[in-house]
């Protein structure tokens, strides 16, 4: 069963089809994701991918990779500490940080990385509850 300080890493990116897509399903159409122009002319000098693009690979990891039968979200907190952008890869962590056992919850820290460069883009932790596969002796 899970222990405080076990983790999964998932590696992704995104393509700019990706977030136009992103961009028609959300309605945020804001300039600096999809129009070049726009995103050569911004301080990032190309266009970013949303912050929210960006931390969904956390619902892909707690809903389809890692114990995901029952998984139900509780919880998420993020911060965006830098930017993100198309076809770079990127690597999620995810840590179990805390564990409720008599709930069946679990608190996990979750990171996203630039696997080139190392740096963090994202910090935050997110609360599971889990009946099925959270359970402790």
């Amino acid at each position: 069963m899970l222990q405080i300080g076990d983790e999964f890493r998932h590696k992704y990116s995104y393509t700019q089809d990706d977030v136009d897509t992103y961009a028609r399903v959300s309605g945020d159409t804001n300039p600096l994701h999809i129009d070049a122009a726009a995103g050569a002319a911004s301080m990032f000098g190309r266009n970013i991918i949303h912050g929210f693009l960006g931390a969904s690979v956390f619902t892909k990891i707690f809903g389809a990779l890692w114990y995901a039968d029952g998984h139900v979200y509780m919880s998420q907190n993020i911060k965006w500490l830098k930017p993100m952008f198309v076809n770079t890869e990127y690597e999620a962590v995810v840590k179990v940080k805390e564990i409720v056992k008599e709930k069946n919850r679990i608190l996990y820290e979750c990171a996203v990385y630039d696997v080139a460069s190392g740096e963090q883009t994202i910090a935050g932790e997110a609360l599971l509850l889990n009946k099925k596969q959270y359970v402790w002796s």
